[in-house]
């Protein structure tokens, strides 16, 4: 069972918005920190924003500072990832992980959810 499952994905054109989400699937991911990771089309995963669980600070990637922002709902065990101002190269598979907060390493890895821009 994947343990985590990300939505939202889908076909925008340039400048508009997508909302992805993160739900926690077969256990519990409070106490972790949680981050999203993306995979352009021939290239390797790249680090893309997180959030820790201790003080909820967020970082992000330089190429999305500005545009993305994420999020958590404790209550309802998802993350989120607001995009805004998309542009073509945000196209990829963005994925959901998660690892514990006195670690380096994320652990745990969704599927996957497809994100592609039009220009």
């Amino acid at each position: 069972q994947v343990p985590l499952v990300e939505s939202g994905g889908g076909l925008v054109q340039t400048g508009g918005s997508l909302r992805l989400s993160c739900a926690a699937s077969g256990r519990t991911f409070s106490g972790y920190d949680m981050g999203w990771f993306r995979r352009e089309p021939g290239k390797e995963r790249k680090f893309v924003a997180a959030i820790r669980w201790i003080g909820g600070t967020t970082s992000y990637a330089d190429s999305v500072k500005g545009r993305f922002t994420m999020s958590r709902d404790n209550v309802k065990d998802t993350v989120y990832l607001q995009m805004n101002s998309l542009k073509p190269e945000d196209t990829a598979v963005y994925y959901c992980a998660a690892k514990s907060p006195y670690g380096t390493t994320y652990n745990y890895w969704g599927q996957g959810t497809q994100v592609t821009v039009s220009s």
